[in-house]
């Protein structure tokens, strides 16, 4: 590694710390801020002096979609809906698959994602793991692997048995049982102690019990278990629809969040994703053991999940991220925009409240952004999400000119709130991870951004081709599943 020298027109040191003017940063050969010292504004040129240099982003919860799920016609919907449908997904490689989003998240300021990994086919998960790992190295960003544990209601929260009453005669045997071919916590343990060989400086595994409605209670205490034994942390989707929340109130009614507490799962290690449906008391909870909630609103939005109670998170003192979920609103992976967004959510007035609604404070999402995401992927002794000497050298340099071309003050504004409300990934000049350049004037340099999406649309396209998707068969099971959950069957109605 290499170090280099950076000069900018304005540094944004952390989220509690005032925008700074022209400074010189130098990188140390260790991939950390050597110095961070201030420069002569008159040395700059005009593209130096247009830059902006502030921590990396973090995409605190993402799955990895390197072809966008709306190319396959899989139209948005209700989660349970749409899920069914990513039956519809053809089978590509699983390398460009991953270096293509995370070539795409890098273009968009970002340095450091949770990759929760949705498997193409369950035998190859450890080559999947492998091919997730290769693009980490390639493309520079640092990726938490989220190892999935799926032992659970593999098509509907509850009863299967009572689920193929809804399927015709033919199919009703194989929809009662099919939650016997999920692959066991025992098994998946094993996998995940070979896995580790893949790890490397921008690859590390999580444990990803993928929700509490998705895995065995003796799963997910053998995972807490895991977890307190190992300090390797745990990631898992938690109250994302209103469905799952009827779910948990009617087969958890002493509180389905204190039942997580009490086997062990709730700890500073712990983060969780969407939190759509959680109530006061649960926030409550989650902040004092020290979860971490990512929130992903654009998700929840085209899936028609609610919006996170971003307002009660943060008044909670919960710790948040900021995630894509692979679902960004315009499929481009821009998560400047879904910054913008969630501060956006986060400053709208209180129907509860009265009185004056309260300033824009950019400061929490901020915080979201570089630190309480990274820290969820990370670790909280990390050290990054400011820029600092000592630093890592995760940056992001942003380019103010095509947003301040109405400008009418004096040199290029520096305000946080003005970057919160205009930047995109066009803006994005550099982006650099342990002083790596991933991004240099615009362009990711680690792989070849363009030929990887020709060569995932190709092999789509003939894949489809191959194995056409049943879409009889999908109509039918989404019409069973409706059917089932209009029951109340997912509350334990017969």
């Amino acid at each position: 590694m290499h170090g280099s020298t950076w000069h900018v027109g304005a540094v944004l040191p952390a989220a509690d710390v005032p925008p700074l003017g022209a400074h010189t940063i130098t990188i140390g050969s260790d991939g950390r801020i050597a110095t961070l010292a201030p420069c002569d504004p008159s040395g700059l040129t005009a593209a130096q002096a247009a830059l902006v240099a502030m921590p990396a982003l973090a995409n605190a919860h993402d799955h990895g979609r390197g072809l966008a799920t709306l190319a396959c016609g899989v139209a948005d919907a209700p989660l349970e809906h749409w899920m069914i449908d990513l039956a519809r997904q053809p089978r590509v490689d699983a390398y460009d698959t991953a270096a293509l989003a995370l070539a795409r998240l890098a273009g968009s300021g970002v340095a450091a994602v949770y990759h929760c990994h949705n498997t193409q086919d369950s035998a190859a998960l450890l080559d999947e793991a492998e091919a997730v790992s290769r693009a980490a190295h390639d493309t520079g960003v640092r990726v938490a692997f989220g190892w999935p544990f799926f032992d659970a209601n593999p098509l509907v929260y509850g009863d299967h048995a009572v689920l193929a009453r809804f399927f015709p005669p033919d199919r009703r045997a194989a929809i009662a049982t099919m939650d016997q071919g999920l692959r066991s916590c025992a098994t998946n343990m094993a996998l995940f102690e070979r896995a580790q060989a893949l790890e490397h400086d921008t690859f590390t595994l999580h444990y990803h019990p993928v929700a509490p409605q998705w895995a065995q209670p003796a799963t997910l205490a053998a995972i807490a278990a895991a977890s307190a034994a190992s300090g390797r942390r745990v990631h898992t989707h938690l109250l994302e629809t209103r469905l799952q929340r009827e779910w948990a109130d009617a087969h958890f009614p002493q509180g389905f969040v204190p039942w997580l507490d009490a086997i062990g799962l709730l700890s500073p290690r712990l983060t969780v994703a969407h939190g759509v449906w959680l109530r006061p008391d649960e926030l409550a909870l989650l902040a004092a053991r020290g979860v971490t909630v990512s929130v992903n609103v654009s998700s929840n939005l085209r899936l028609r999940s609610g919006l996170p109670p971003l307002a009660q998170i943060a008044q909670a003192g919960v710790a948040m991220g900021l995630g894509l979920d692979g679902m960004g609103l315009d499929d481009d992976a821009d998560m400047l925009r879904e910054i913008r967004l969630a501060h956006l959510l986060l400053g709208q007035p209180d129907r509860d409240h009265g009185g004056p609604v309260t300033l824009p404070d950019s400061q929490p999402v901020l915080h979201a952004a570089w630190s309480g995401g990274r820290a969820a992927i990370l670790g909280p002794d990390d050290g990054g999400g400011r820029l600092a000497p000592g630093a890592p050298a995760d940056l992001l340099l942003i380019d103010r000119r095509r947003m301040g071309q109405d400008w009418i003050g004096d040199g290029w504004p520096a305000d946080p709130a003005w970057l919160l409300a205009r930047a995109t990934r066009a803006d994005v000049a550099h982006l650099l991870v342990a002083g790596r350049a991933v991004v240099r004037d615009g362009q990711v340099t680690g792989v070849d951004e363009a030929t990887l999406a020709a060569r995932l649309a190709a092999q789509a396209r003939a894949a489809r081709r191959a194995t056409p998707p049943d879409t009889a068969r999908i109509a039918q099971m989404q019409a069973a599943t409706h059917a089932f959950y209009a029951a109340g069957c997912h509350c334990g109605q017969p």
